[in-house]
């Protein structure tokens, strides 16, 4: 990863706060017999990316510009879908921080033809950094939560944020660790 300038904290706290509702999406999809697996459902790779649209849209929609992913955590598949599905990814952001944002996904599927509730296959949490036309970190405004459902989403993000620092910072340790003992990975 490259050394990139951080953003003034002055510059991030001039934002003025989004609600949650602002950013919120859903992009909805029928599943066709090219998104399928050797299994004859659909490939875990087109809810992937899915999934990974609907949140850029949220991200870019939240920070008002362009919003890169940088890290997929936790894409959980509950239930296979199957070719006739209409999919429905919902999107929001759940956390944000001076540049980047926690975006939280949930994948549910109905059959095109019944009118059944539709079934949650999946959920996902991807965080995006914001960039600008030079590709360097921008800051982002601060998601203001609306609802206790939006509450409670922004503390488990902090816990997830938490959990990933701490993850990329033991690694890192164990790396130097093992260079240091003379270990070339």
């Amino acid at each position: 990863m490259t050394e990139q300038a951080p953003v003034a904290e002055s510059e991030a706290a001039d934002i003025p706060g989004k609600p949650t509702s602002a950013s919120r999406t859903t992009l909805s999809h029928i599943m066709t017999h090219n998104d399928t697996n050797l299994l004859g459902t659909v490939h875990g790779g087109v809810i992937m990316k899915l999934v990974d649209d609907a949140a850029g849209a949220v991200a870019g929609r939240h920070s008002g510009g362009p919003a890169v992913t940088a890290s997929m955590d936790e894409m959980a598949f509950l239930e296979p879908v199957r070719v006739g599905d209409l999919v429905h990814v919902k999107a929001q952001v759940n956390w944000t921080g001076r540049t980047s944002m926690e975006v939280g996904v949930k994948v549910l599927a109905e059959r095109w033809n019944e009118s059944a509730p539709p079934t949650q296959v999946g959920s996902a949490y991807l965080v995006f950094a914001a960039v600008d036309a030079d590709g360097k970190p921008r800051p982002v405004p601060p998601v203001l939560p609306e609802t206790e459902q939006d509450k409670r989403r922004y503390q488990e993000a902090q816990i997830r944020r938490t959990h990933r620092l701490a993850r990329r910072r033991a690694i890192m340790e164990l790396r130097e660790q093992r260079a240091a003992e003379g270990f070339e990975d």
